[in-house]
């Protein structure tokens, strides 16, 4: 669900404001990405359990097919090319706001210059406080703009900095969903992207009483994936492509060993695990399978809420027709059934708590939470640097 840009190296920046720009803006990072609707008609799912395939006789295309078990999601894409993929939800992030205040071309320039001619914050005399309020507004103008430009949800992503502080996420996402009130942008258009920390879990259950939506991220264990689950997370996100490029050059790790005794691929089975154990035992989250790297990725996930693929994999599907017998080979791998039969160990089922999920996380999940976070706190002080740079913006 969301946009995604490459920040670039060095982000060249007036001293007045960000770059405007007259052509396009082009986003290639994986971080963040924007849902597309589907230039054709959506298909509904006629069977939703076992192996079998629901497709209707007038399907073309490989995408055509796989989107009936899935919703499949562009990581890549050209802002403008809105034919092929049209918008569907969006998310903001410190990423985005690099690439709009460092890119030449961006449609959100008067969103993050409006940002910094706050009256609110240029009130503030604390220069920490001033540059995190512009922050916070950058970030809510931005998703406002996407807001009215699509018709789904847009996630929000909270500053990865409190990533180990519960009521400074609590905080923050209470101050981000002020300032949507502010500008018109209702809560149930809304996500907060927190990070699958313990305390960013106890976040999200605590936001989720309140019925506020949560998007849990850099999840790569079974145990966060259980404990964001029951902690009742609206979305909850795995990186499948990054738990393999770590067994693919690490050992030691428990939880992927044991896939790889079982001939799985240790990203994959852990979708697959997660996606079971939310349906065996009723919990109300969606999954997002991210960084899907080819389409046998793909169709080894199709039955999960939404899977993340490059834009070369879409391509690919929507040019590859698939005949009358052809289209029936496509089945869905992860469902009701499929999680009923599924058996899960008593440590498995435990009620998760921090130390439980500190003992229980594995080498893989704790360098790549780690490194995740480092890389989002690393973009937002760059964000608040450059916000610093360019204040005041003229006529302020």
């Amino acid at each position: 669900m969301s946009l995604t840009l490459r920040t670039p190296h060095s982000a060249a920046l007036s001293s007045s404001s960000c770059i405007r720009f007259q052509g396009r803006l082009r986003f290639s990072s994986p971080t963040q990405l924007f849902k597309f609707q589907r230039s054709f008609p959506r298909i509904q799912i006629r069977a939703s359990t076992g192996f079998s395939s629901s497709l209707d006789t007038d399907l073309a295309t490989e995408l055509d097919a796989v989107s009936t078990f899935s919703e499949i999601v562009p990581d890549t894409v050209i802002f403008d090319d809105f034919e092929k993929f049209p918008p569907t939800a969006a998310t903001v992030s410190s990423s985005l706001l690099l690439g709009i205040c460092g890119l030449p071309d961006t449609i959100f320039k008067n969103a993050v210059d409006m940002a910094l001619a706050d009256p609110e914050c240029n009130g503030l005399d604390n220069s920490d406080a001033r540059l995190s309020c512009f922050f916070n507004k950058a970030l809510v103008n931005v998703g406002a703009d996407m807001a009215k430009l699509v018709p789904g949800r847009v996630s929000t992503e909270v500053d990865a900095r409190l990533a180990y502080d519960t009521h400074g996420i609590i905080r923050k996402v209470h101050d981000l969903l002020k300032l949507y009130n502010d500008v018109n942008v209702p809560p149930q258009r809304l996500l907060f992207k927190i990070p699958a920390t313990w305390q960013g879990i106890e976040a999200a259950r605590l936001l989720e009483s309140e019925g506020i939506q949560t998007h849990l991220t850099f999840v790569y264990s079974f145990a966060q994936a259980a404990a964001a689950a029951q902690a009742g997370a609206s979305v909850i996100q795995i990186f499948v492509g990054r738990i393999r490029d770590w067994a693919r050059n690490h050992s030691g790790d428990p939880e992927i060993e044991f896939a790889q005794r079982r001939g799985e691929d240790p990203g994959l089975a852990l979708v697959t695990k997660a996606y079971n154990y939310i349906h065996k035992y009723g919990h109300k989250s969606k999954l997002m399978a991210a960084a899907v790297r080819n389409k046998q990725d793909l169709f080894s996930l199709l039955g999960v809420d939404y899977i993340i693929a490059p834009l070369k994999v879409l391509q690919s599907l929507k040019e590859s027709v698939t005949t009358p017998d052809e289209k029936y080979s496509f089945v869905r791998r992860l469902s009701q059934e499929s999680a009923s039969r599924y058996m899960f160990s008593d440590e498995e089922l435990l009620k998760w708590d921090q130390m439980n999920l500190a003992s229980a996380m594995g080498h893989a999940a704790v360098q790549l939470l780690a490194a995740g976070l480092d890389g989002n706190a690393d973009q937002a002080k760059r964000v608040e640097e450059l916000l610093g740079k360019i204040w005041p913006p003229p006529n302020v």
